[in-house]
């Protein structure tokens, strides 16, 4: 079930995209590859808390959807994020979501909180 399929109307092919965004950890990751030019697996493992077995389900999905890119070097395997967008889309998400909580304060000095999101690259 890739993003992109030009049979499909454009609203159904952004909603695919989203469902690659439609959980906390990949959200998280995302975060982690928007701070780096890429991590490895064991820097996500450390970061994320999450068993290995998650972890790559995770991964899964964001490279399915077109999110993340992998690469093999020796035995370790590298991601990185596939478009410097993406860190863009976390940025505005943040801001609408700030924007929301903007009412009630134990919410907003949660998002300020939040590490930044560099700019893209």
């Amino acid at each position: 079930m890739a993003v992109l399929d030009e049979r499909r109307p454009l609203y159904e092919i952004k909603a695919n995209l989203f469902k690659g965004l439609a959980h906390p950890y990949r959200i998280r990751v995302l975060e982690i590859l928007s701070a780096a030019e890429e991590a490895s697996v064991a820097e996500m493992l450390t970061a994320t808390g999450l068993e290995a077995s998650h972890l790559s389900q995770h991964l899964a999905v964001l490279r399915r959807y077109g999110l993340v890119v992998s690469e093999r070097r020796a035995s370790v395997v590298y991601y990185r994020l596939a478009h410097p967008q993406i860190s863009e889309l976390l940025r505005v998400a943040r801001v609408l979501l700030g924007e929301i909580l903007a009412d009630t304060d134990g919410q907003r000095d949660l998002v300020a909180g939040l590490p930044t999101i560099p700019d893209a690259r």
